[in-house]
């Protein structure tokens, strides 16, 4: 099961964020995916629209952090992703942190070799 939650804005819309396993060679990487959308139903009605079937929010273990939520309402699809971080937080400040991508991104990625 997926790491994940929501953040309900002042707007009713929700914002869903979830940890999902990326879909490497070794499946050990994860991605964090956020999707804003009118209601949790939609949200991960858009997920599974693009072909992520398996995908459902248990709880709110995992919501959205402010940045991720001022990222994700700043994207004109509404839907990113980056590479999870291990635990959340940098080691050293000198670390740099990925950027966010359009889903489409990743959905275009080459699989790996086999």
């Amino acid at each position: 099961m997926a790491a994940g939650g929501f953040c309900k804005l002042p707007s009713g819309s929700v914002v869903v964020a979830l940890n999902l396993p990326s879909p490497t060679a070794d499946g050990t990487d994860c991605v964090r995916v956020l999707v804003h959308a009118r209601n949790r139903a939609r949200a991960l009605t858009r997920l599974r629209n693009l072909g992520m079937r398996a995908v459902y929010l248990r709880g709110n273990a995992a919501p959205p952090t402010p940045d991720e939520i001022t990222a994700v309402l700043h994207h004109p699809d509404g839907l990113i992703w980056r590479t999870a971080p291990d635990n959340g937080v940098l080691a050293a400040p000198d670390l740099v942190q990925e950027l966010w991508h359009p889903i489409k991104a990743l959905l275009r990625r080459p699989a790996a070799p086999a």
